[in-house]
């Protein structure tokens, strides 16, 4: 596991996760490692050492990321699902550019153990990209759960979630925004997407609303990527302590030098100051779907962009991730409010690009998403469209 980076190309864990162990238990065969962006720290899967992750779609375009090797390994058909995890968009990302459907549940609901008691603030969850909502849900079920000595946990679930496809879902009250709450341009194709979604949603009995919480998006830029810095920056230290060998600028992209750096001029006020501020605007769009079962929105400001969209020149190595700021403006909301969200493979533009639709629950109910899930798949089968290069 060498997170797609020069600095741990020789590294191989000693252990395995509490996810891994779990995986094994439920008699899972893993095939393989797939590529991932250096250390997870952008939306594409472009990392110098392994090269780029290429989208089934369209070779010439990003797989998002930072489960970009896992979206496009389910898309292409070689397996049905693929291990992903997500702390700023990373399983539902690669899900939309992809096609595939991603689902990252609450936080805690997978346990991050034996290492890690929660990361980078409570930002990161566990989970997959899948082809289908039945197996989304299966997995869950047979990885979901704290370990002992977790720092908290998610809600438990009434029942297996396996058990809630195909459950007529009652009349849900849906919350539709198509801005973005960050003030970036949306693409019309995202937006035409998710006004697809609602109007799909209508059909089937739901009732939408256009509606936003009341947020200070430029707040929550900063405030996230505060956590973010520094998640990079523990990150890296943390390998290092791990390998016996200082990072050196040439062991890594210069944007991740850049994150790192970044993250390593925090001061300790700045990260709680931050993660105060994330926890203050949980509680405001907590507030807002007490009126709201569900909240759609685009999953992406964009299609799946070329690859190379996200370079950073040496002269401006944060540039990629200033691009990924207008790539990502709704995803990262819901690992700050650590409710559980999914992209669902519902639309595809003029190019035949996948276009992922946002689906966002209250914290704790997976059930209302695996169930509207199930349902939109009922409603509009996307099992049976396959890329160019898709695996017979």
């Amino acid at each position: 596991m060498c997170s797609g980076s020069r600095f741990l190309r020789d590294f191989t864990p000693n252990h395995d996760s509490e996810l891994v162990r779990r995986f094994k238990a439920a008699g899972l065969i893993t095939i393989g490692k797939t590529n991932t962006p250096e250390h997870g720290s952008v939306p594409t899967t472009e990392p110098a050492l392994f090269g780029a992750s290429k989208n089934p779609w369209d070779t010439s375009r990003t797989t998002g990321g930072s489960s970009g090797g896992s979206a496009a390994a389910v898309a292409a058909g070689i397996v049905p699902m693929a291990h992903a995890n997500d702390g700023g968009g990373s399983i539902r990302i690669p899900a939309s550019c992809c096609g595939v459907f991603g689902l990252k549940p609450t936080r805690a609901r997978i346990s991050l153990g034996p290492d890690f008691g929660d990361m980078f603030g409570g930002l990161v969850a566990e989970h997959a990209v899948t082809r289908s909502v039945r197996d989304s849900a299966a997995l869950l079920d047979a990885t979901s759960g704290a370990m002992a000595g977790d720092p908290y946990c998610a809600p438990p679930k009434a029942r297996p979630f396996a058990d809630e496809i195909g459950v007529e879902t009652t009349r849900l009250r849906v919350a539709l925004t198509t801005q973005s709450l960050t003030g970036t341009v949306i693409h019309g194709d995202c937006v035409a997407a998710a006004k697809d979604a609602a109007a799909l949603c209508s059909e089937l009995g739901h009732e939408v609303t256009e509606a936003a919480p009341a947020m200070n998006g430029e707040l929550l830029l900063r405030s996230f990527m505060t956590l973010w810095s520094a998640g990079c920056a523990w990150t890296i230290d943390g390998f290092s302590m791990l390998i016996g060998s200082a990072p050196r600028p040439e062991d890594m992209e210069p944007a991740t030098w850049a994150l790192y750096e970044m993250g390593k001029s925090q001061k300790a006020t700045d990260y709680l100051m931050a993660l105060q501020w994330l926890q203050g605007m949980s509680r405001e769009v907590a507030a807002f779907m007490s009126d709201f079962d569900v909240w759609l929105t685009p999953t992406l400001g964009d299609p799946p962009l070329p690859l190379g969209s996200f370079d950073s020149p040496p002269e401006n190595p944060m540039a990629g991730m200033a691009r990924a700021t207008t790539f990502v403006p709704y995803t990262p909301i819901c690992n700050a409010t650590g409710q559980p969200a999914m992209s669902v493979p519902l639309y595809w533009n003029d190019e035949g690009l996948p276009i992922g639709v946002h689906f966002i629950g209250r914290f704790g109910d997976e059930v209302t998403l695996f169930r509207l899930a199930s349902q939109l798949e009922e409603a509009r089968p996307w099992s049976a469209r396959r890329p160019p290069v898709f695996a017979a």
